[in-house]
């Protein structure tokens, strides 16, 4: 241990060793250090000489800010060579604290989202920023900094809108002087300005003065222009130098301070005016076409934050904006008193379930009491839905509200041309849009639940728009709300969109409910969408009853539609009867239809009319029709013309059909032919079509000729099309050729594409050899691709390994895979954990994978578990996605409560339920 006297000479020695090793790397003499320092000579020679005494901490400050060198870490050594004891006083360094010390969100850069801190939840998430994409404003910050790095002081505000990236671009500005030692400060406490205002004299060279929302300092109104006095003094004084202002402002303000006062009027800024004056540059509110590029490759590149804003802002191209509303908006929520939080997840259901952007005040007042509790409901004041829309309009940062109240166009016509009588009713009163995060949140959190009464009951009672009334009566629909959904069709059907009928009409015909049917579809007709009679139409000839059937699609085809026609040729044709059909036909060409003259073309050619056919064939190729060429080039492939073939093939190709060049291929490969057979497949490739290669690969293979057939497997391999190798490894492996099949399998494994590798293996494993197929999904596995993490825990559960199965299932639902919480559902339900499997089979129904429900529905019913079965499988229909028949569970569908409902009829008194 050294004495005193030891340890300050020790502290000393080091200290002049830092500096002098510090000058040597900097490049510069005694005489430059001093001029840059701004010390005098004499002073800069002492520090460097071994028998002078202790220099004084201002000296080692100055002279740490050049080099650079950690002044902390000088000012400490130089402390115990003088033998002082407590901290370095905070006057030698100045306010603030070395830039790399700061938290971006201290300094009021507005957090972007969170970060769960890996795979354990973290208490407390964790605010995180965004890529971040530099604009036309960063350069000319940009040279700001540069300007101050190189010892000038500079001062720059943004000026911009709330949430256009002021801030952000100010501390993504300041990092270069991180690096070289800069400090920066922040004043706040006890006030902006006051803070301001008794620390400004302090500032030491080399700090950053971070004046975020700058009117807090400059305009104050009882300080304001001393601060920005003493501002001008800083930035001005030569023994201050280099110091760097950054400040932000928005528009009014800035305009307020600058704009010149009126003659004989007070100037309450006019220092501040002098301040600014050529020291502001303004931010623009949206993302420039190349900035929104650049943004866009971020998102590409795995920026989740950018890319889920982008599918919100990227039209409008208001980014930062987003990006800074969306955690205050979830907050909002969240927070949000009870009527409120109704009233927006009201407006959320509304959104995610297909109406139009804005939203009635009457509807959502009424559509949000079912979302209230009991005692919620009972807490209401007389007054409560004003208070409501009044504490949603307030916004949050970028300008944003959670519900703002917004105005509707009106519609325009010419002098004297009356409005359209068959448009939508026009909405009275109040309209409301939701905010884009919160409709986004909406749709993902709520994805799995079904609206209750009071929505369905408002939106039947207040909205007007057809297409609004015919979305919610198909949703109603999928979500097995059926009496609700004819209901809102109806109420489409009035408003002029009879379609909604009609789609109902279909879902009846789905389940089998004839006369349940037709009765929809003739009251859809009877709004004016007589296409509805087609449906009960195909139903009676799938049964049998080609008289009621014929007799529907004349009801239809004395309307002029063409398909009610084609549908009476074909009947017409079957019957034997073709001078109809073919009179058919002409009535449905005559509309322009090509595809009706390649039906009457094949008429013509049954009845050995081939010039005739070939007449017909080409107007059809001349109206359009792939289809038409397919059949020219077939009819001249076998009359030998090849070449005519071909191009006809060619044609039909461009147009987007290349089944006739495989035909083409098919028919030259089996005449021996095998040259123009591969010409004809690789062209169909190129267009885009390598089941031609695969199918001449597997001709050759049937024929022997293994090396011809693994060529062409590999041709249709590099087109992109994976199952190509896969064709020939199991060609091989049936053959008897291990060693052929194993070299192929090696080059799959070598290209190292996951989901080759999961495809081959599950060749492998059906071929019966597991263990190449463990090895295969293994090596797919480890490249983290969570299908083959799904696969591989399959095997270890078929192995009788649960425990690493669970585990490997876990990991591919941490990257992303929804169908893994499906599969670890079934484990979970299979080793009795049935809360566990519940839970892990909503999360996957939250991402869309109802399957998870109803698989576990299933489960529940072999094992007697009746009540659980009937929970599950309303909740799968509360998704909307429960798309197998449930007719006998619930023959007139669900209330919104999920109760089953009562029986009811269609009007006229046809049941909704199918018959027994």
């Amino acid at each position: 241990m050294h004495d005193g006297h030891g340890e300050r000479e020790a502290a000393l020695t080091e200290l002049r060793e830092k500096l002098t090793d510090a000058l040597a790397r900097a490049g510069l003499t005694k005489t430059q250090l001093a001029a840059r320092s701004g010390l005098g000579r004499t002073t800069v020679q002492d520090v460097f000489r071994a028998d002078a005494t202790v220099p004084s901490a201002a000296t080692i400050a100055a002279l740490a800010r050049v080099l650079p060198l950690p002044d902390a870490e000088l000012l400490n050594l130089r402390r115990i060579a003088a033998g002082q004891t407590g901290p370095v006083l905070a006057e030698v360094l100045g306010p603030g604290k070395p830039i790399g010390e700061w938290n971006p969100h201290d300094l009021e850069v507005h957090p972007a989202g969170t970060a769960s801190g890996g795979k354990r939840q973290v208490a407390v998430p964790e605010p995180v920023l965004p890529g971040y994409v530099p604009r036309g404003h960063d350069r000319v910050l940009a040279t700001s900094v540069a300007e101050a790095a190189q010892g000038h002081s500079r001062m720059l505000v943004l000026v911009g809108t709330s949430s256009t990236g002021k801030t952000r671009a100010c501390w993504e500005a300041v990092q270069p002087l991180a690096a070289q030692g800069w400090r920066l400060w922040h004043p706040f406490d006890p006030s902006r300005a006051e803070a301001a205002l008794d620390e400004l004299e302090r500032v030491a060279p080399r700090t950053v003065v971070w004046l975020n929302e700058a009117q807090h300092y400059i305009g104050n109104a009882d300080v304001g222009e001393q601060v920005a006095a003493a501002l001008h003094t800083l930035l001005t004084h030569p023994d201050r130098r280099p110091v760097l202002v950054l400040g932000t402002l928005w528009p009014e303000y800035a305009d307020q301070y600058t704009a010149l006062p009126r003659p004989s009027a007070a100037d309450p800024h006019s220092r501040v005016r002098e301040l600014l004056a050529g020291r502001t540059f303004t931010v623009p509110d949206t993302f420039a076409p190349e900035d929104l590029r650049a943004a866009t490759d971020l998102a590409q590149n795995g920026d989740l934050l950018l890319a889920d804003t982008l599918t919100r802002a990227r039209s409008h191209g208001r980014i930062t904006q987003d990006l800074a509303g969306a955690p205050e908006l979830l907050r909002r929520y969240e927070q949000s008193t009870p009527a409120a939080k109704a009233v927006l997840e009201a407006a959320m259901d509304a959104r995610r379930l297909g109406t139009g952007l804005h939203l009635p005040q009457t509807f959502l007042t009424d559509a949000a009491i079912d979302y209230l509790s009991d005692h919620d409901y009972d807490e209401l004041a007389e007054d409560w839905a004003e208070a409501a829309f009044a504490e949603l309009a307030r916004p949050v940062h970028g300008k944003q509200a959670p519900l703002r109240r917004t105005n509707t166009r009106p519609q325009r016509h010419p002098p004297g041309v009356p409005a359209r009588a068959t448009g939508p009713i026009p909405v009275t009163g109040a309209v409301f849009r939701l905010a884009d995060y919160l409709e986004q949140h909406g749709r993902n959190a709520r994805r799995a639940l079904c609206p209750p009464g009071s929505f369905w009951d408002a939106a039947h009672t207040h909205l007007t728009h057809p297409n609004d009334l015919y979305t919610l009566a198909i949703e109603a629909c999928y979500r097995w709300r059926l009496q609700w959904a004819y209901h809102l069709a109806c109420r489409a059907a009035d408003a002029g969109m009879p379609q909604a009928l009609t789609r109902l009409a279909r879902t009846k015909q789905e389940r089998g409910d004839g006369k349940g049917t037709e009765a929809l579809a003739r009251q859809a007709a009877d709004s004016g969408d007589t296409s509805a009679l087609l449906i009960p139409a195909r139903m009676k000839e799938e049964i049998g009853d080609i008289e009621a059937a014929e007799a529907l699609y004349r009801q239809v085809a004395d309307t002029g539609n063409p398909d009610a026609l084609v549908e009476l040729a074909r009947i017409r044709g079957r019957a034997g009867d073709y001078e109809a059909a073919e009179s058919l036909y002409c009535q449905v060409a005559d509309t322009g239809n090509p595809d009706a003259l390649v039906e009457l073309a094949r008429i013509r050619e049954r009845a050995g009319d081939h010039e005739a056919a070939k007449s017909l064939y080409r107007q059809a190729a001349d109206g359009g029709s792939p289809r038409a060429l397919v059949q020219l080039a077939r009819i001249r492939e076998y009359a030998g013309d090849h070449e005519a073939a071909e191009t006809l093939a060619l044609q039909a190709a461009h147009t987007g059909g290349t089944e006739a060049l495989v035909a083409l291929a098919r028919i030259r490969e089996y005449a021996g032919d095998r040259k123009a057979a591969r010409i004809l497949a690789l062209q169909a490739a190129d267009f885009g079509d390598a089941d031609a290669l695969i199918e001449l690969s597997r001709i050759r293979e049937r024929a022997g000729d293994h090396e011809a057939a693994e060529t062409l497997a590999l041709q249709a391999a590099h087109t992109g099309n994976d199952t190509a190798l896969l064709e020939i490894v199991l060609m091989r492996k049936e053959a008897g050729d291990g060693e052929a099949a194993k070299t192929l399998n090696r080059q799959v494994a070598e290209a190292g594409d996951p989901i080759a590798l999961v495809e081959l293996a599950l060749v492998w494993k059906e071929a019966g050899d597991g263990e190449a197929a463990e090895t295969l999904i293994r090596q797919a596995a480890e490249t983290g691709d969570p299908i083959a993490l799904v696969q591989l825990a399959l095997m270890r559960t078929e192995a009788g390994d649960g425990e690493a199965a669970e585990t490997l299932i876990r990991q591919a639902a941490e990257a992303g895979d929804s169908f893994a919480l499906f599969e670890l559902a079934r484990i979970r339900e299979r080793a009795g954990d049935h809360e566990a499997a519940e839970t892990l089979a909503l999360q996957a129904a939250h991402t869309g994978i109802t399957e998870a429900l109803v698989a576990l529905a299933l489960m529940r019913e072999e094992a007697g578990d009746r009540e659980g079965v009937e929970t599950l499988y309303r909740r799968a229909a509360d998704t909307g996605r429960l798309f197998s028949p449930h007719d006998e569970r619930w023959p007139y569908g669900l209330d919104p409560d999920g109760t089953p409902t009562l029986p009811w009829s269609l009007a006229g008194g046809i049941a909704w339920h199918r018959p027994a």
